[in-house]
């Protein structure tokens, strides 16, 4: 696609993976650190093409290591505006996956890559063309972008500090829809960014609930949709309601027959069990249920060791990814959880039992008052036995449940008790024909 680089460049290579006894190095990801963010600047402000890396080179890494990376470009142009910068820091993730020997996995600070063996070996030994060819697929797609800039950062003490304004800039972004729901809209989004490696993916954006990699809400899928209306955010008609408590809508499950391939055919955007959202493998944290304790637990990427139910996040995102329809298992950015809808079909918050506890800080605030003590985190609880005692001891809304079932169940049991028959009472004995004694 262009001769200037040091690797093939195409749309084809999207969906590659990169396997550890393939791979080169390996950039932030869970074992290390990073972010991608853009920018919109003033056109004066913005050096088109330029290139700054601050840090170490790739021909100064060691092959088999993990290193930091940000990725921090500004934009400019007459039709740019903040309100697109979350959209064109996702298509991040799309366009660097058009570079052979690149694998770009996840969102904002999130993000995973991988370079192979074979990139290095045909030449490529310096972060640069990467993101010359990053910036130059971004203009080419998203023509609305005059003048383009790049800063990678390798540097990990950089990279901590930018990291704390970077955190603020995305919160800032997703405080947008806390006023807006999905009843004052007639209008979701759909996106299909992930659906090179998630086929089957039907992303469903709305006012309540947003996207599951956490990049996307309901105001950045509408400027996507408008700036690019081929691209891969759309609006989807909303329809009519079929459950305003599941969040079942017409609109949407039309959708789902058409994204998924005919897969799926309806989607509730707030259900945990009744035909749950599909789930792309970019999410940013991924609920489990517990049947012993009929809790569902939460568990995000930077929490590397098993949850209560003995699998680690990794464990369960390979179950509940690829865009599939998981009961038991779903996926969902971390805004999801100051939803007022947040799985509102499944009980909401009464239904949570466990989750880390760096995850449950993040959100405490949006956690209700009178269920915030009672959802156990690891400090709690780390397998079924201590889970149970600590909801028993803490008198989890889910503790009264159990109480209930088992009377129930108790009483069901009472009733289909089979009937115990009567004694027979033998009739008298009759006296006739019996000798009497001295007769």
């Amino acid at each position: 696609m262009a001769d200037e680089f040091p690797f093939e460049l195409s749309p084809m290579f999207e969906g590659e993976r990169i396997r550890k006894d393939d791979m080169y190095i390996e950039l932030a990801g869970p074992k290390s650190k990073g972010f991608e963010l853009v920018h919109a600047a003033e056109m004066d402000a913005v050096e088109d093409g330029g290139f700054t890396l601050i840090g170490s080179d790739l021909s100064e890494m060691k092959e088999g290591e993990t290193y930091p990376l940000a990725m921090i470009y500004k934009i400019a142009g007459e039709a740019v505006e903040p309100d697109l910068e979350a959209i064109v820091e996702r298509r991040n993730h799309d366009f660097q996956n058009y570079i052979n020997g690149l694998m770009h996995l996840n969102q904002r600070y999130d993000i995973w890559l991988r370079i192979s063996k074979d990139a290095i070996k045909k030449g490529l030994n310096s972060f640069e063309p990467i993101a010359k060819a990053t910036m130059m697929l971004f203009k080419n797609e998203m023509p609305f972008i005059e003048k383009m800039e790049a800063l990678y950062v390798t540097d990990p003490e950089e990279i901590d500090r930018r990291l704390i304004e970077v955190k603020e800039i995305y919160e800032a972004r997703d405080a947008r829809t806390r006023n807006l729901h999905d009843e004052d809209v007639d209008i979701f989004y759909g996106c299909t960014l992930c659906q090179s490696f998630a086929p089957t993916n039907v992303c469903v954006v709305s006012p309540d609930r947003i996207s599951l990699c956490g990049a996307i809400n309901w105001f950045d899928g509408r400027a996507a949709a408008k700036v690019d209306p081929e691209g891969p955010q759309f609006a989807i008609e909303k329809g009519e309601c079929i459950d305003p408590v599941g969040g079942e809508y017409t609109g949407v499950n039309e959708a789902a027959v058409s994204l998924s391939q005919g897969e799926y055919s309806r989607i509730k955007l707030h259900s945990f069990f009744d035909a749950p959202h599909t789930s792309c493998g970019c999410f940013e944290v991924v609920g489990f249920y517990i049947p012993e304790l009929d809790v569902i637990g939460w568990v995000d990427r930077d929490y590397a060791n098993p949850a209560p139910n003995g699998l680690t996040f990794a464990n369960m995102a390979g179950q509940t990814g690829g865009g599939k329809q998981i009961v038991g298992f779903l996926g969902i950015g971390i805004n999801y959880f100051r939803s007022p809808k947040f799985i509102q079909a499944d009980g909401g918050w009464n239904r949570v039992g466990w989750m880390p506890k760096h995850l449950k800080d993040r959100v405490i605030d949006d956690i209700p008052v009178d269920i915030v003590d009672a959802v156990a985190t690891e400090e709690d609880a780390s397998d079924l036995d201590s889970l149970k005692a600590f909801l028993i001891e803490k008198n989890h809304p889910i503790v009264a449940k159990w109480k209930d079932t088992e009377e129930k169940a108790e009483k069901k049991k009472e009733k289909e008790k089979p009937a115990v028959p009567a004694m027979a009472v033998p009739e008298a004995v009759p006296t006739a024909g019996i000798p009497v004694a001295g007769m």
